[in-house]
């Protein structure tokens, strides 16, 4: 599966601009309630909205980038100033970058959130600089991304101030606790779906969107859990050569004690990996069958 087809519930819900204008409003502090004056277009794996400042009578004077993700990304800066660079050049493309006039454009805020299960701070603020391989102490160019957990129990003011980001917290907190239960992923979303409407958390949401939603994170939850068995996969592969080698080591040295623990624990390394192997072949069909439908 390719990453650009993938896709989440977040930015479902973020594709209606009256819950953009939620989430811009509980970020910045302001109290606008006209959802025209939001304007959305679709980026890669979130949104890209633009925010009509009607106080000051500067229209689009802030080009806001959002996304969600569940795997922290070091690289969301460089990969912001990519987003960014293919947006400022559709936006100056009939004007002349070479004539004497200064030509305006948006300023960018751009913010990620972040719900996976690996504890991360309630804010953090990556920068381009952070990559650089030579640390200036002025760069001359930098990009920021600010990070906001939005599990449960984290950033809690951000959340309650934010009817979008707090009930897709609680629904993603739910599908969690009920795919624990030993339910499948199907069930645990049903039920999340369920509790959620019966509760009014997305309510209207829910139940316009239940199919798009079930299907949309069933994909979303199937990739993430491939790419963490991959993961471990490698990880296997790289054991598996270093025991190879300790047990190469063990034998030359009439170690039999050793050479034995080792295979031993090759014959249970053996076994993991076949393991993760079924996982990730079966993963790869349930992927290939909900793209299918």
């Amino acid at each position: 599966m390719k990453l650009e087809y993938k896709s989440d519930v977040f930015s479902l819900l973020l594709k209606e601009p009256e819950n953009a204008l939620d989430v811009y409003n509980a970020l910045n502090g302001t109290s606008y309630d006209d959802p025209a004056d939001v304007e959305i277009f679709s980026l890669e794996n979130g949104i890209r909205l633009s925010v009509r400042n009607d106080a000051s009578f500067i229209i689009d004077s802030y080009l806001n980038l959002y996304e969600h993700q569940s795997t922290f990304n070091p690289n969301m800066p460089l990969r912001g100033l990519i987003y960014i660079s293919n947006l400022y050049n559709e936006i100056v493309k009939d004007h002349n970058l070479y004539g004497s006039h200064l030509i305006p454009i948006p300023a960018v805020s751009y913010v990620v959130f972040y719900n996976g299960t690996k504890d991360q701070p309630d804010v953090q603020t990556m920068k381009l600089s952070d990559a650089f391989i030579t640390k200036p102490p002025t760069p001359s160019l930098e990009l920021k991304c600010t990070m906001y957990n939005i599990n449960r129990g984290r950033n809690e003011p951000l959340l309650s101030s934010s009817r979008i980001l707090g009930g897709y917290s609680t629904f993603v907190d739910k599908v969690r606790k009920h795919n624990q239960k030993s339910n499948s992923l199907e069930e645990a979303l049903s039920i999340a779906i369920d509790e959620c409407i019966d509760e009014r958390i997305l309510a209207d949401f829910f139940k316009a969107h239940r199919v798009e939603v079930m299907k949309t994170a069933m994909l979303d939850y199937t990739f993430e859990r491939q790419i963490e068995l991959e993961k471990r996969d490698s990880y296997s592969d790289g054991v598996a050569k270093g025991r190879a080698a300790g047990i190469a080591e063990g034998k030359a040295a009439g170690i039999a004690e050793a050479t034995a623990a080792f295979s031993k624990k090759e014959a249970a390394f053996t076994q993991k990996e076949a393991e993760y192997n079924q996982e990730i072949n079966r993963l790869k069909a349930q992927l290939a069958a909900l793209q299918d439908k």
